[in-house]
């Protein structure tokens, strides 16, 4: 294909720190998180990053340009959400083999230090402070419009292994968007990770997701750990109502995830804006939520994944749906698609048992 900016590692400089995009510090005001009003403006993060997402997208830094795609919510109690991506079928990368849950950072493989500087749209930091710092770049084979990476200090070079500091700052930069379609994510190695380099994922579906609203069953109520299950992949659940409890849910979550990867478990993790965990509480449709975090324990995959139709990674688990066919697309149903999704997931006995083990571990 024709070279792009992207493919010569070319493109627009990389904006300098103290353009004060953050949580806060330099010269702009700091960025706050936003409460969640139905039909409210996007908030400054929404605007800066679609806008630069755009851009990039006009510059031609991506593998293909994206355009509308055909969506639809399949039959069914779940309300899983098909959505046709051909181009990221045969355009992405191929993801890197993964051989074990320890798996170190390679730094001879293809990382995000290698990314052209025009790919970073945003360096996020929190007010007044030195510490941890987080880059939002395009993912350049994306799901939807507004997909990112959010890359936390990534000349560190940390393997894809879940962080407390990584976790929480990306929960904080989910707070600062006003749309209550930008979700979070995180693919483990052994659980489709396709790049052994610390990343999440971040990105804006409109369409609603059970997972936001199934009331969970309680399994140790101080530390917020729950059990959820009527959803298409049972998960354990962890809630924050607001900012302030995020530093101590991102650290519950790391430590379940090491206990996880400790007994030979991969995991993806997603979060998204919700009700409490015992599920909406009367009030308006996006009144009162706050964020709720899933945890999915699952068997690991090993070696480089395979381009199944179906590759059951974070999205997958939360019922959202890329597929890479239109056949596939117009005739999955929601039961074999749930066949799919469940596949490498634990049985409900194993995880009631390992949701007790996580409860003693989190309460010690």
């Amino acid at each position: 294909r024709t070279p792009t900016a992207r493919s010569r590692g070319e493109g627009p400089a990389l904006p300098p720190p103290q353009d004060g995009w953050g949580f806060g510090g330099g010269k702009e005001p700091s960025l706050r998180p936003v409460p969640l009003v139905p039909g409210s403006a996007p908030s400054r993060f929404d605007r800066a990053l679609l806008a630069g997402w755009s851009d990039r997208m006009e510059r031609g830094l991506f593998r293909y340009r994206l355009g509308p795609l055909p969506t639809r919510v399949l039959p069914g109690p779940m309300g899983l959400v098909a959505q046709l991506n051909v181009q990221r079928g045969t355009e992405r990368r191929p993801p890197q083999a993964v051989r074990s849950l320890r798996q170190p950072f390679d730094p001879g493989a293809f990382n995000f230090t290698r990314i052209a500087p025009g790919e970073v749209l945003l360096r996020l930091r929190r007010a007044g402070g030195d510490g941890d710092r987080l880059l939002v770049a395009i993912n350049a084979s994306p799901l939807e419009r507004g997909h990112v990476l959010l890359l936390p200090e990534p000349a560190r070079g940390l393997p894809q292994a879940l962080t407390a500091a990584a976790l929480r700052g990306g929960l904080e930069a989910a707070l600062l968007s006003a749309h209550p379609g930008f979700r979070l994510g995180f693919n483990g190695r052994g659980a489709c990770a396709s790049v052994n380099h610390l990343h999440l994922h971040g990105l804006y579906l409109d369409r609603p997701l059970l997972v936001e609203s199934a009331p969970a069953r309680p399994l140790c109520p101080p530390r917020g750990l729950s059990l959820l299950t009527g959803v298409p992949a049972p998960a354990f659940l962890f809630y924050a109502a607001g900012p302030a409890g995020l530093e101590a849910l991102a650290g519950d979550v790391c430590r379940a995830a090491e206990h996880l990867e400790d007994t030979g478990l991969a995991y993806n993790v997603f979060a998204t804006r919700g009700d409490p965990p015992e599920g909406a509480a009367g009030a308006g449709p996006g009144a009162g939520r706050g964020l709720r975090v899933l945890l999915w324990p699952r068997r690991p995959l090993f070696g480089a994944k395979a381009g199944a139709a179906l590759n059951v990674a974070l999205c997958e688990l939360a019922g959202y749906l890329p597929l890479p066919a239109a056949p596939l697309y117009r005739d999955i149903t929601e039961a074999e698609a749930l066949r799919a999704i469940r596949e490498p997931l634990l049985t409900e006995p194993q995880m009631l048992r390992l949701g007790e083990d996580l409860a003693r571990l989190l309460a010690g």
